[in-house]
């Protein structure tokens, strides 16, 4: 049985920050979720507030109330993204109080909570355990790049963005699970602390990974997958943008993970890279960045559309015009079933498997 699971963010779960915290409500993952704490949304239905359909996942103001049901889960899930992965000082108390109540702490910010004097004393204490799911692998653990990724027989699929922050752990969640309605065994290699938490088998942490290491460890992870799991496709979740320049990513996935086709996410209402508004550093074109990945080796399938800041009303003329000037189908993976992307993503795995 899985263990249960707390989500934490207290107040931001309405908020991007809390991005963690949507992939566990939305599903899948490693815990059964019993509980979303949050300060502003006690009372409602965590599914409910996320996308209007309730998961029987209800908020609490506290871990307090949360206990006085009776309901203790196993853990508690640091579940905001915080910028630079500080451990906010509003959760402290939170995690503090659960450790010495014997309830374990998952966390997945850059701010280590095992490395905490307190928090850790409060651990070994009550004999609770501390999951801190971005610290760093030994030397002795990580790969480097060998190419053995020419030996891997899946055709690999990178889910990459024209920024950070716009959806692509889900879109890979969600067309690895409409793949395998229709009978393609597929496999998400996650790059990312929620990936994991989600139950991902196989992947790693990007950026707690030393550089040099980067490819080999995403290397491995596909080769691992395709020997264990003998998937149809690997789909391989991207990170940040090729040209964000707070932290530019994603060339690792065609280069070194062998990934020759490409769905790109976009928010086709952002203008500027986020957070970097004050600097006007705008995203470039849809267009440009579809040719920059064909220089990179790789074909662009389709868009995936985030339709934040759309109206309604906005939206499926949105989606006709970026299908009509690219050329590509396009979808809105969290409104839409995915049918017009999986078609192409159906097409590239018979052409590649034949080659």
């Amino acid at each position: 049985m899985r263990e249960t699971a707390a989500v934490l963010t207290l107040d931001r779960f309405a908020t991007s920050d809390a991005k963690t915290a949507h992939g566990l409500v939305r599903g899948p993952c490693r815990f059964e979720v019993i509980a979303l704490i949050d300060a502003l949304a006690a009372g409602r239905d965590a599914g409910e507030l996320l996308d209007g359909r309730a998961r029987e996942i209800p908020s609490f103001a506290s871990l307090d109330a949360l206990l006085a049901t009776g309901r203790r889960p196993d853990v508690v899930v640091v579940g905001v993204a915080t910028p630079g992965g500080v451990l906010p000082q509003a959760l402290r108390a939170t995690l503090l109080a659960a450790l010495e109540r014997g309830i374990g702490v998952v966390n997945g910010l850059h701010h280590l909570v095992g490395d905490e004097p307190q928090l850790r004393a409060a651990a070994e204490r009550s004999g609770a355990k501390i999951i801190d799911v971005r610290r760093p692998k030994s030397r002795a653990e990580l790969h480097f790049w060998s190419g053995a990724i020419a030996q891997v027989r899946a055709p690999r699929l990178a889910l990459l963005g024209t920024d950070c922050a716009l959806g692509k752990r889900t879109t890979s969640q969600l067309l690895a699970k409409a793949a395998r309605e229709r009978g393609i065994a597929t496999e998400v290699i996650y790059t990312g602390q929620t990936g994991w938490m989600q139950g991902c088998g196989w992947g790693f942490v990007l950026d707690s990974t030393p550089n040099d290491f980067v490819s080999g460890e995403l290397e491995h992870a596909i080769v691992e997958a395709d020997r264990e799991a003998r998937p149809d496709l690997i789909v391989l979740e991207g990170q940040s943008a090729l040209r964000n320049p707070s932290g530019p990513c994603g060339a690792e996935l065609i280069l070194s993970g062998g990934a020759r086709g490409v769905i790109l996410q976009h928010a086709s209402a952002r203008r500027f890279f986020e957070d970097q508004e004050r600097l006007g550093n705008l995203i470039p074109s849809l267009a440009s960045e579809i040719a920059l990945v064909g220089m990179y080796g790789a074909q662009v399938l389709g868009i995936a559309l985030n339709h934040e800041h759309l109206e309604e009303s906005e939206r499926a003329a949105t989606r006709e015009r970026i299908a009509r000037e690219t050329g590509l189908p396009v979808a809105y993976p969290l409104l839409e079933p995915l049918d017009p992307l999986l078609d192409a993503v159906q097409a590239y795995v018979k052409r590649e498997t034949r080659a």
